[in-house]
């Protein structure tokens, strides 16, 4: 059986902001699947994931986070913090490790202040400033790691995740075609598109 796998994402703050973005292609082995995928699953209106791995396992782990996050605005008259939304995740893939989703997210989005989270498929995770996922994040978090500093703008933000995704797909076969960005502010979410030309 072949699945869909590999992809390359990013995510970095800004004191504004958590800005995320990944390629659109979806490979199955070398045969190249898709060349229009969404990587970037809005949870909320205050949160975004991004997705590296398999599509079906991204998609009932999505609905699983779009659950807990409605159950707690309607019980707590409140958005759920991005912490609680990690931790949530974290302890469904930790409870499934002997028979892991194999997945790697990134968790964007804003409560008190914008957040970042990289989860692994074991459920470990970490709140960080910049992150990358995906078969190319060796190539992207070199750029991030070079280019990242704290007084970035949001579109300078913008700017630097596309330009760490279109350097990997450069050199990663199995990322791709054009970049998508998603944008979480204290208000809401913006959605971009770039493509490789």
């Amino acid at each position: 059986m072949r699945v869909l796998h590999s992809t390359t994402t990013v995510g970095l703050v800004t004191r504004t902001a958590a800005v995320v973005a990944a390629d659109r292609r979806a490979s199955s082995g070398t045969y190249i699947a898709h060349k229009t995928v969404k990587k970037i699953v809005r949870i909320a209106d205050h949160a975004v994931l991004t997705t590296a791995g398999l599509v079906a396992d991204t998609q009932v782990l999505a609905s699983l986070l779009r659950i807990k996050a409605t159950e707690y605005s309607i019980t707590n008259k409140t958005r759920i913090p991005i912490r609680s939304l990690a931790s949530y995740l974290s302890l469904i893939l930790n409870a499934y490790k002997y028979t892991p989703f194999i997945v790697q997210f990134i968790l964007a989005g804003y409560d008190d202040r914008p957040r970042l989270f990289n989860i692994e498929f074991f459920g470990d995770y970490v709140e960080d400033k910049f992150t990358a996922t995906g078969s190319g994040s060796p190539i992207a978090i070199g750029v991030l790691e070079a280019e990242y500093r704290e007084d970035l703008t949001e579109e300078e933000a913008v700017q630097l995740a596309v330009k760490a995704v279109r350097s990997s797909i450069r050199r990663d076969v199995f990322s791709g075609e054009a970049v998508d960005v998603a944008i979480v502010r204290a208000n809401g979410i913006e959605e971009r598109s770039f493509n490789l030309g």
